[in-house]
């Protein structure tokens, strides 16, 4: 059966034009940032809700903000290391961090002109639980720390013109997260002025994904607030803007709301020759909504009468894409028509160094790194993601699987979500739906990972139905799905016999490291669409050869397309001895999962260039594994890949046999050292892969494909010199002055040659100047806490990073590496 996934009625009609939600010219009056100058204080302390409280010693700090990426309060040897502690409650699931209890206070004054005005606080994300008190009365309870919230605030406000204070307390205690959540307010906070008579962007829905001929057709949908007593006479004025920002459509419709009401609304139009949103062009149009409105005064309530007052009382603007989408087993997953498959990455929401921080250009950056990595999918694992990624994904092309729980009822760690789930689990599905569903990325809702209870009768089979049940309140026109494990969780189950109750009530099945059921399930459910909702790389090649073949298989989601905080040594390789066994986690000093297919500098490692490969974007890929010592083994944890390099550099093992793999989907390829053959090999077709076994010598190691006898495309691996230089390269020279943006400086060490240095190892000093500062720097290792978000960090692999924020201020900032034996580097980053 054939999944369109079309409009359907619910408290208003829904359809897809869809759109994410930025503030419009009204920016500086309707959103204003309330990120600057928090006062903070870490730890537990009474009556820090109180207005009169005495502040004035706590520390002075801008948000996003994330207390556990802070060095620990008290630095005991051995026992801690910067952000890091044995003591941490959370041990390898937060990579060894610390969270606790933390108290934010800001001040903050209702200008008069606002007077009139509905004023609320928006909080995109703090972690975990969450209380807000306004001029001492408590005014928010937020249970899960991936939930925005918002406040309306005019009751608890002081009179226009004189101060108000605000409080945050956030509680990030016991074992209540798999990964590193981070701790604090570490999202956006705004502050929202609207009219009386007003819109709200989670009301706002509007449905392009039906395109006939030339046309789309599209339908506006919005809810209009009246907070006053008095009826009120209000015109949507609609003005639809194309990529290039020429007028396509505008309109006005005049609508009655009732005093204290909401009136929904409904506009229908057609945009001819539209552009569509894909992967591949990320068109989004523009809408503008605004709301002219009259409140009537006095007894007679008509809409002419002179006691009337006209005026602009709301406006927002939408950026938004039009596409269609469809999902069948017969064609798979098809965009705007066309066939896709989807390559996709599962991804937590952390930014490597700056923990969970949510600064706009490194959600950005995220995005791009997927995209330059060959990815077009994500899979945000396992909660939501910021508002700017998701921006970041219409604009940039990448598509979404929007997810909201790791768990239902039954606990995963003993103070998770499960405690809140059964009073809140329909709001926060609502608030995904509401804030999410205009976003033209997203492309399936997530009802949730992993979940203990996926086929439990009846509760797995009542709880799903509840939950899809609320995403179609407010969206029809997305398919369903869940990431879908086996049965370890519940050894009384079996796949053949138990798995469908887990998959009945999707619209897409997902499947977690189940890909030797494909096949299988697919004979029994020839109707199933399903995906890789997570696989392994060591896996890539069997998942890919499946999914590319068959059309009911529309994707892979691989765990993880970028290294991440927590779950420390997921991926971890060992050397053996004889009944040794490997763990799950690595323990201290181990921090990062090392599962990513890119690390924290933002570079590939060797399972993405194999990846590659898979995905027909390299034709020849090369990489030497390490020799594993005498007597040992090498044992790859499952999420793991081999001890591999893409290094040459031996020194101190010549003659010792080094085991090459060369990757490629030629038939033959063949291998030189120093110009001489050491071997022609078939590759197999299977794996992508001949191995070699090559005496180590220095020099250059080069595969080269073959076709019939002729020679084409190479890669090669040199052995290099000592460290001679340091090279500085910024992702970006020049940058806005905002705390928002950032430039990621990389830092290499090369030989005289000017090679990169694979196995340099080099204590570095940082320093900067100017109109910005280093907020964090460390390399791409797993387990070198000395030097995560260091300014005295080592290279690893011969690489580091340094991330610089700039201050509010336009000019120069100048970042100086220095190490010793080389002269300095200096690179400028002019911010404007």
């Amino acid at each position: 059966m054939k999944r369109h996934f079309k409009s359907s009625v619910s408290s208003f009609v829904i359809s897809v034009f869809m759109f994410c939600f930025i503030t419009s010219v009204f920016a500086s009056e309707r959103k204003v940032s309330m990120n600057e100058n928090w006062k903070f204080y870490r730890g537990c302390i009474a009556n820090a809700e109180q207005a009169a409280f005495n502040d004035t010693q706590w520390r002075i700090l801008d948000l996003p903000h994330d207390w556990s990426m802070e060095p620990v309060p008290v630095q005991r040897e051995g026992i801690t290391i910067g952000s890091f502690s044995r003591m941490s409650v959370g041990g390898a699931d937060t990579g060894q961090t610390v969270g606790g209890e933390g108290w934010y206070r800001k001040e903050f004054t209702i200008q008069p002109e606002d007077a009139d005005k509905i004023i609320s606080i928006y909080f995109e994300g703090a972690y975990n639980q969450t209380e807000v008190w306004i001029n001492g009365q408590k005014a928010c309870f937020n249970p899960y720390g991936y939930i925005p919230f918002k406040i309306d605030i005019n009751k608890y406000c002081n009179a226009p013109g004189t101060t108000n204070t605000i409080a945050v307390k956030v509680i990030n205690e016991g074992l209540n997260s798999r990964w590193y959540a981070g701790s604090g307010i570490y999202r956006h906070v705004w502050m929202m002025k609207t009219g009386k008579v007003h819109l709200d962007e989670w009301d706002t829905f509007v449905d392009a994904s039906k395109v006939e001929g030339k046309k789309a057709i599209v339908n506006l949908h919005t809810i209009l607030h009246n907070s006053t007593k008095e009826k009120a006479v209000g015109n949507l004025n609609i003005q639809i803007l194309s990529p290039q920002g020429k007028e396509v459509y505008s309109a006005t419709k005049q609508v009655n709301v009732a005093g204290e009401g909401a009136t929904p609304l409904s506009l229908s139009f057609d945009i001819k020759k539209p552009e569509l949103w894909s992967v591949d062009t990320p068109y989004l149009y523009t809408a503008r909504i605004s709301v002219n409105s009259k409140v009537q005064s006095g007894k007679n309530q008509d809409a002419t009468n002179q006691n009337s007052t006209n005026q602009v009382s709301d406006e927002i603007t939408v950026p938004f894409g039009i596409r269609t989408i469809e999902f069948s087993a017969e064609k798979g997953l098809l965009l705007n028509g066309n066939p896709l498959k989807l390559k996709g990455g599962c991804l937590h929401h952390d930014n490597g160094l700056l923990g969970a921080v949510a600064i706009n250009r490194a959600e950005e950056r995220k995005v791009e790194l997927m995209k330059a990595n060959g990815f077009n999918a994500v899979r945000c694992s396992h909660n939501l993601p910021s508002e700017y990624f998701l921006q970041a994904c219409d604009r940039l092309g990448l598509l979404v699987i929007d997810e909201v729980f790791d768990q239902w009822q039954q606990a995963k760690r003993p103070q998770d979500y499960h405690q809140y789930f059964d009073e809140w689990s329909e709001h926060d599905m609502s608030v995904m739906v509401r804030r999410d569903r205009n976003h033209p990325s997203i492309i399936m809702w997530s009802i949730g990972n992993e979940i203990a209870e996926r086929a439990d009768e009846p509760t797995g089979d009542v709880i799903a139905k509840k939950l899809i049940s609320t995403i179609h309140k407010y969206d029809t026109t997305r398919a369903t799905t869940a990431g879908v494990n086996s049965f370890w969780d519940r050894r009384h189950f079996t796949w053949e016999k138990d798995s469908e109750r887990a998959f009945r009530n999707l619209d897409v099945s997902g499947y977690n490291y189940q890909w030797g059921e494909y096949e299988k399930d697919h004979a029994r459910f020839p109707k199933r669409i399903m995906y890789g909702s997570e696989s392994v790389p060591k896996e890539a090649a069997q998942n890919w050869n499946l999914i590319d073949k068959n059309p009911y298989l529309i994707g892979d989601f691989v765990w993880t397309a970028l290294d991440y905080l927590g779950e420390a040594g997921l991926a971890h390789t060992l050397e053996l001895a004889p009944g040794e066994h490997s763990p799950q986690f690595m323990g201290w000093p181990w921090y990062n999962a090392w599962c990513g297919d890119i690390d924290f500098c933002g570079d590939k490692k060797p399972q993405s260039y194999y990846r590659d490969i898979l995905w027909k974007r390299r034709d020849i890929s090369l990489a030497v594994q390490a020799p594993v010592a005498e007597g040992k083994r090498e044992d790859i944890n499952y999420w793991g890949w081999k001890n591999e390099f893409l290094s040459w550099n031996w020194q101190g093992r010549e003659g010792e046999t080094m085991t090459v793999h060369v990757y490629s989907r030629s038939p033959k390829v063949r291998l030189y050292l120093n110009n001489r053959l050491i071997g022609e090999k078939e590759v197999n077709p299977d794996t992508y892969t001949a191995s070699f076994e090559v005496p180590y010598e220095a020099g250059q190691l080069k595969a080269v494909n073959l076709k019939g006898k002729k020679e084409t495309a190479s890669t090669e691996l040199h052995t290099t010199g000592k460290p001679a230089m340091i090279r500085l390269t910024a992702d970006r020279l020049k940058i806005k002055a905002d705390k928002n943006d950032l430039s990621y400086v990389k830092v290499e060490i090369l030989d005289k040659d000017r090679k990169l240095i694979p196995d340099c190892n080099m204590p570095l000093e940082i320093k900067s100047t100017g109109k910005g500062s280093v907020i964090a720097a460390g390399n791409g290792s797993a387990d070198d806490m000395n030097s995560f978000r260091s300014l005295k960090p080592k290279t690893f692999r011969g690489k580091a990073i340094a991330i610089v924020q700039p201050n509010t201020e336009k000019g120069v900032i100048t970042l100086t590496v220095s190490a010793e034996g080389l002269s300095e580097a200096s690179i400028s980053i002019d911010t404007y």
